[in-house]
């Protein structure tokens, strides 16, 4: 099984504005470390060529959108809290507005399973309106792998 994570952010301003061109900056050499990392294995990417290209979606103008799939709880835990992102995520208050609600979400997912933003934005409002589970759950009131393989969606993935 593999880790899907979802989080999301209400920025301050637009995205090429003034205010947030500090933030901007740092996306391309904080996605590269994030690529390049221990553990993996893929994120949603706008371009190919610009890195600092933010998500196209249809979930609101000033929303930025993080999607990615690693290979255990661990590693995304050595990412984000033991590289240089750590750095870019004490700022976070900054560039985004505070969220009183969920706003990152994981779940595990069959190898070689790329979850689509629909799935992630669900799972999302499964966290909100249910609160952590094998289906989705935080760092805070994670679940081991072992759970959520025996779930139904886990089993349909794999068809």
């Amino acid at each position: 099984m593999h880790l899907a994570e979802l989080n999301i952010a209400h920025l301050r301003a637009p995205i090429d504005s003034q205010e947030l061109a500090e933030f901007v900056a740092l996306l391309e050499p904080i996605n590269t470390i994030a690529d390049e990392a221990p553990g993996f294995v893929w994120r949603l990417k706008e371009s190919e060529s610009d890195p600092t290209a933010t998500v196209i979606h249809d979930y609101g103008d000033h929303l930025l959108i993080n999607f990615s799939v690693w290979e255990s709880l661990d590693t995304l835990w050595d990412y984000t809290y033991r590289s240089a992102h750590l750095g870019v995520l004490r700022r976070r208050r900054e560039w985004f507005l505070r969220m009183a609600e969920p706003y990152m979400v994981m779940w595990w997912i069959p190898e070689g399973h790329i979850p689509s933003l629909a799935e992630g934005m669900a799972r999302l409002e499964r966290l909100k309106a249910e609160g952590p589970s094998p289906e989705a759950f935080t760092f805070k009131d994670s679940y081991p792998s072992s759970e959520a393989a025996s779930l139904p969606a886990a089993a349909e993935a794999t068809k």
